[in-house]
């Protein structure tokens, strides 16, 4: 389709995606096809609790595999090795500190299929990022955040 939407992201977060994709469908689903198997063989289904539960979890396993198969399907991939790093964009890995006295951080940009934070991975549809790319080394950048407005300013993009 035409209108669905486009997944920036590495090559190495498309394979993530595509390894998870066959767990699901290979071992995953398997093994909750068996769960609701033995729990229907526990008798009445109204009140089945063991049923109740694989049923759940068989949905939500369909719904992620559905989720990776549109994420890969839309997949684009991020050249990561672009030889200019003067400007911050997809893909790049920036250094800031917050203005005035604030500490050194560093977060790589990706596409939120890969958002990962506490990996020092951020999406490109965050504040920050969103206020960063575009911008270069030792530019100061206001970001609009959901607990208010702050400065950073940009010391490195690699």
């Amino acid at each position: 389709m035409a209108n669905e939407k486009q997944f920036p992201m590495t090559a190495a977060g498309k394979q993530k995606l595509e390894d998870e994709l066959d767990f699901l469908k290979t071992i995953k689903r398997k093994e909750v096809v068996e769960r609701i198997k033995i729990a229907r063989d526990f008798g009445d289904l109204s009140e089945n609790a063991e049923y109740d539960s694989a049923k759940e979890d068989q949905a939500f396993v369909e719904g992620r595999i559905s989720t990776l198969e549109s994420m890969i399907r839309n997949a684009v991939i991020i050249n990561e090795n672009e030889s200019n790093k003067d400007i911050v964009r997809l893909g790049t890995t920036v250094t800031f500190i917050e203005v005035p006295n604030g500490d050194k951080e560093s977060y790589t940009i990706v596409g939120s299929a890969e958002a990962d934070p506490l990996e020092g991975r951020i999406s490109n549809d965050s504040p920050i990022a969103k206020s960063m790319i575009g911008r270069t080394i030792g530019e100061n950048v206001k970001v609009l955040t959901p607990g208010g407005e702050m400065e950073i300013k940009i010391l490195s993009i690699t």
